[in-house]
């Protein structure tokens, strides 16, 4: 995957289809095999999040946003209005496969809540191409019983890497959004679907418990409601990637886990458009 595509790790994730995930840490469950599978996201429920994506005024938002090549309508554009209007029109932008739910390490997981799913579905998300082969992710969470766009990010990790496990032998594509990492669940192992995720848990992956314990130990004291979090360390992005071996894959990373873990970012906000920060090469 090209470096465009990286993803820029929000300082909360947007909760969709669960409640929030502001759990205190707890000791590391000796049961993480028996964790509970990722809850499916209902057909009906992801048909309604594609219509939402297909309404004429988000396809119209998605026309310049290609023309203005992901650069925020909050920033300066080298297009004069007519001239964005005008190559908004000729990006004719299209919806691309399917809508699908984008899952996010859970942090009753994290907790060792005995039973916890790996993964929750925070929103889901729509490929959208431009006539000139730009890609772009569509957000949509579920606000006030309909589904609303609330984000449009360039590139298409989250419909991309749903692809490729479902090709690579089935299973769910989770993220773990603290290093940007992406994974495969399946049979009851966590396997990489990408470099960062090869760094955390080696080409082979490992066991649901063997994870559990990976992430109780790199997050376990940082979960919503915790000392750290009280203390209000639970936001920002560090100025500097972290050591190497804890996993960073460049130099945009949350400061804490606790925010990253918590709920909610997106619901009840306005759209946004940004462009996805590049951190080094992906494959």
């Amino acid at each position: 995957m090209t470096d465009h595509r990286k993803h820029l790790a929000r300082a909360a994730a947007a909760a969709l289809l669960a409640t929030a995930l502001g759990l205190a840490a707890a000791p590391a469950a000796t049961a993480a095999d028996a964790s509970a599978p990722l809850a499916p996201v209902p057909g009906a429920d992801l048909a309604a999040a594609r219509g939402a994506v297909q309404a004429p005024a988000v396809l119209d938002q998605l026309g310049h946003f290609f023309a203005r090549r992901g650069v925020p309508p909050t920033q300066p554009s080298a297009l004069s209005p007519a001239q964005e209007a005008q190559a908004a029109a000729e990006a004719s932008p299209r919806l691309s496969g399917d809508t699908v739910p984008v899952y996010s390490l859970a942090a009753d997981f994290v907790a060792g809540s005995p039973g916890a799913a790996v993964a929750r579905a925070e929103f889901t998300a729509t490929r959208a191409v431009s006539a000139d082969g730009q890609v772009a992710s569509v957000w949509t969470v579920r606000q006030g019983g309909s589904w609303k766009v609330v984000d449009i990010a360039s590139g298409g990790d989250e419909t991309d890497y749903a692809a490729r496990a479902a090709a690579g032998g089935g299973g769910t594509a989770f993220r773990e959004p603290q290093i940007d990492a992406w994974y495969v669940l399946r049979g009851g192992r966590v396997l990489p679907l990408d470099d960062a995720a090869r760094r955390s848990v080696g080409d082979g992956g490992v066991s649901l418990a063997g994870y559990q314990k990976l992430v109780h130990q790199r997050y376990g004291d940082k979960l919503p409601g915790s000392a750290y979090d009280r203390a209000g360390r639970g936001g920002g992005y560090a100025a500097e990637p972290p050591a190497a071996g804890d996993g960073a894959v460049g130099g945009l990373l949350p400061a804490t886990a606790a925010a990253a873990l918590g709920a909610t970012a997106l619901a009840g906000v306005g759209l946004a458009l940004r462009r996805r920060k590049a951190v080094g090469q992906r494959v």
